[in-house]
């Protein structure tokens, strides 16, 4: 059975892995479980700078038409770790639980989850 044609964009924010320096794991895992939902149309490694993250974010929608665009990395607590602050300037809406949910579903197996 193939998968539905459905666009999906990975992007996955990290300083060492846009230079190189770190094996982008995250991405590479992400892709492979949305492939059963459509075809990877989009993967990219971005350095954490907002502006690079929203408007490559805008590109992807606005102009390439992505279905779904899964993000990874950039969630810490470092200064440089700017990932939801970056898509929320991107979003029209928030969907209240999902943030939650991931939250919850990361607990299971690390207590660092909730940072």
């Amino acid at each position: 059975m193939s998968a539905p044609d459905f666009s999906i964009g990975v992007l996955t924010l990290s300083d060492k892995g846009s230079q190189g320096e770190r094996v982008d794991e995250s991405g590479r895992l992400a892709s492979e479980m949305l492939s059963p939902l459509g075809r990877l149309s989009h993967y990219e490694i971005l350095p954490d700078d907002p502006e690079r993250i929203v408007a490559l974010l805008v590109k992807w929608i606005d102009e390439e038409g992505v279905d779904l665009i899964v993000t990874t990395g950039g969630t810490g607590l470092s200064p440089r770790d700017i990932t939801p602050e970056a898509t929320q300037r991107v979003f029209d809406y928030a969907i209240p639980g999902v943030p939650e949910a991931m939250r919850a579903a990361g607990l299971i197996k690390t207590p660092h989850a909730m940072l």
